[in-house]
């Protein structure tokens, strides 16, 4: 009985409790509210609580844990649609304005809500039924702010809601205030100068070392002077290890760049200032500065600061080390800067203004490198312009002649027609070769045949040049294929080109020898000179000259001994023309046998001592026997000795030496006027009608002689 009047109030909980369960489920969002909200962890300086309000510092992230009832139906998170969250943080002052209460507040309420404030980002959130935990980030406050306020703005009415509430109590407000600096800014300022230094060290470094490669640094540590020696010995161990130097310092230009950005970004806090004053720094500093330094003394700092870049390698070592050696297996061996003979050449003319080049020297590197671009066809001498020689000729004393007034030391020897080039003579050939004995040209070629050296017209110099420095020749015929017409090709001689043409295209400028007429064949332009040219045909015998015979050989020598070592026979006082009209006249050039039964006889003496003579005396072949003064000295004279010049002083008015090449005497007037002049003994007599020598020497033959002899009334006559 006691238990059946228990039952039915068991039954009564029981219904209760299940319409409870009921109603909760059924309407959820009935009772979703926000109750609270707090920091989920404080940081000091950072997020902290300060009379009951959360402040945060500008730039933090912090979380936010938000307390209430029924958050996991009310959609705080959003339906993943488009509306995004059901949380927002506006400003305070806003919220205020719209404090009245009318409908057209209402909905600017609902607007500010729904847009929220850019200055405090959500980045996530995660909840469970009575706490929703919200990751945000506090933005940098604008310049001139020290202190923000914002209210929450949540949307607490289920996923469908589209409601807002905005939070105006000081419970559900947030501070973000302005973060105190953590440095002084002298200390700040420094910081900024010390990574801008870095970084104009780190582009110093690197325009220093690596504007050299390794090639150009071996030029100047071979060729510089002894400060560049220097500071390139000093370089090349480190510049040797190209890449990883690159990868030191370009990592260090980097990092010290982005180290002034970021700091200068903490000191301005705002991001056009830091750019523009970043910018202008690192574009003077960092570039222009280094750029004008080390283009005027790269070498030296390279050299100087050459333990701090190995330092900084050293440093570096972990991140460049690795990176250095993947590029030597990608990129190989580092590739040098090197010029072409046309880049060469441009670089020396344009560096002309500040290098020690003359232009000589400059003209010479030119030529130097330009002889392999040039062929042979470029500098010959045409076959028409060519001195040559038929091979039919006589070396007579008129082709020696010709011979020695052309100049040229090789000849070509032709047969029949110019272009068949068939031998070459050497003048030294002929130097045993007398005239007087008509020997054929064929002859002499034959004898010494000296090989013929042919090259084609478009040869290059340089190719040429190494032939001639073998020894092959120093004179080539130039050939070509002649291939037009009708009919088979065939070899056609253009002209020569001997080894001076090589060597004026090498020097560009004109070699002049004296005997050329041409100062360039090609132009054909007429080298001026004030020597006369020589004529040699003047000394060929003519059946009406000299009544002795004398070789032209000898005539010539004969006529250049007087006039070159004999005063009054010199060019100052007589023309070489009449000089050797005069050596032609038949009562000039004499013989005389020795007699030796008779050689005391006045018949066998030139001079004798004490008898007046009005002649000079020139001995050209044989021996004669001088005794001179009173104690009878006496010596023997050969050919090119001469005697009695005083015989001729009114003429050239000089005296002359000893009485192997000349005789002394005095000079006496016989009328109102006596002068005495001493030369070595012997007297001249002088009047205006007459002249007389008198020598204190003797000369008698000792053999067979032939002589010239002048007297002074032909000298009178030829002047």
């Amino acid at each position: 009985m006691a238990a059946l009047c228990g039952w039915p109030p068991l039954a009564v909980y029981l219904w209760l409790w299940t319409t409870a369960a009921a109603s909760q489920t059924v309407s959820p969002t009935s009772r979703s509210e926000l109750l609270s909200m707090r920091p989920d962890s404080t940081v000091a300086g950072s997020v902290f609580l300060e009379g009951g309000l959360l402040k945060v510092t500008e730039g933090t992230r912090f979380k936010l844990r938000l307390y209430g009832t029924g958050l996991r139906w009310s959609g705080l998170l959003g339906d993943g649609g488009a509306r995004g969250p059901g949380l927002s943080f506006v400003e305070v002052s806003g919220l205020l304005e719209t404090a009245a209460g009318g409908a057209r507040q209402q909905r600017q309420s609902q607007r500010l809500c729904q847009q929220g404030s850019s200055d405090i980002a959500i980045l996530g959130s995660s909840l469970n039924n009575r706490s929703v935990l919200v990751e945000l980030e506090a933005k940098y406050l604008r310049k001139d702010e020290k202190i923000k306020y914002y209210s929450l703005c949540a949307r607490i009415g289920g996923r469908d809601a589209h409601d807002w509430i905005a939070f105006k109590t000081e419970d559900f407000h947030l501070a973000v205030v302005e973060k105190e600096p953590t440095s002084t800014l002298r200390f700040q300022i420094l910081i900024s100068l010390l990574f801008l230094c870095l970084s104009t060290l780190f582009s110093v470094l690197h325009i220093s070392l690596m504007a050299l490669d390794p090639v150009e640094l071996r030029v100047i540590k071979n060729s510089g002077n002894e400060d560049e020696r220097k500071y390139s010995e000093r370089i090349e161990s480190v510049r040797r290890h190209g890449n990883y130097l690159l990868c030191t310092l370009l990592l260090g230009h980097a990092l010290m760049n982005c180290s002034l950005t970021v700091w200068l970004c903490e000191m301005f806090h705002n991001t056009w200032l830091t750019i523009v004053v970043c910018t202008s720094c690192i574009f003077f500093f960092g570039e222009i500065l280094p750029h004008a330094i080390c283009s005027r003394h790269g070498l030296a700092l390279a050299s100087k600061t050459i333990l701090v870049t190995k330092f900084f390698m050293i440093v570096s070592f972990p991140a460049s080390y690795p990176i250095s050696k993947l590029l030597d297996v990608i990129l190989q061996q580092q590739i040098s800067n090197f010029y072409t003979r046309e880049k060469l050449i441009e670089m020396l003319k344009v560096t002309d203004p500040y290098n020690d080049l003359v232009k000589e020297e400059l003209n010479i590197i030119e030529g130097a490198l330009e002889l392999r671009k040039k062929t042979v066809e470029d500098v010959l001498t045409p076959l028409g312009d060519c001195f040559m020689l038929s091979s039919e000729a006589v070396l007579d004393f008129a082709t020696m002649s010709e011979i020695m007034q052309s100049g040229y030391t090789r000849i070509p020897v032709y047969e029949n027609e110019r272009s068949n080039i068939v031998d070459i003579l050497y003048v030294k050939d002929l130097a045993f070769v007398d005239p007087d004995d008509d020997m054929p040209l064929a002859t002499m070629t034959k004898f010494y045949n000296h090989p013929l050296h042919f090259v084609f017209n478009d040869a290059k110099l340089d190719a040429v040049l190494e032939d001639f420095k073998k020894g092959k020749s120093h004179l080539a015929i130039v050939q070509r294929v002649n291939n037009e017409g009708e009919g088979d090709p065939f070899y056609e001689v253009m002209g020569i080109v001997t080894l001076e043409d090589i060597i004026e295209e090498i020097i560009k400028s004109e070699i002049l020898d004296e005997t050329d007429i041409y100062t360039d064949n090609r132009s054909k332009k007429i080298a001026h000179r004030e020597r006369k040219r020589q004529d040699f045909s003047l000394f060929k015998n003519t059946e009406t000259d000299l009544r002795i015979k004398v070789s032209p050989q000898l005539l010539l020598a004969t006529h250049r001994f007087l006039a070159t070592e004999v005063e009054p026979f010199k060019s100052t006082y007589i023309s070489d023309k009449i000089l050797l009209r005069l050596l032609k006249h038949p009562k000039v050039i004499w013989e005389l046998k020795y007699d030796w039964q008779n050689r005391v006889s006045p018949d066998q003496y030139l001079y004798q001592r004490n008898k007046p003579v009005d002649y000079f005396v020139l001995i050209l072949q044989g021996k004669v026997e001088v005794e001179i003064s009173k104690e009878g000295l006496k010596f023997e004279n050969g050919a090119f000795t001469y005697y009695g010049v005083p015989a001729l002083i009114p003429l050239a008015s000089t005296v002359t030496r000893s009485p192997s090449h000349s005789s002394g005497g005095q000079w006496a007037d016989p009328g109102n006027r006596t002068e005495r002049v001493e030369f070595g003994g012997g007297t001249y007599q002088q009047s205006f009608s007459s002249y007389s020598y008198v020598p204190d020497y003797s000369v008698r033959l000792l053999t067979d002689v032939q002589f010239v002899k002048v007297k002074s009334c032909f000298c009178i006559m030829i002047l």
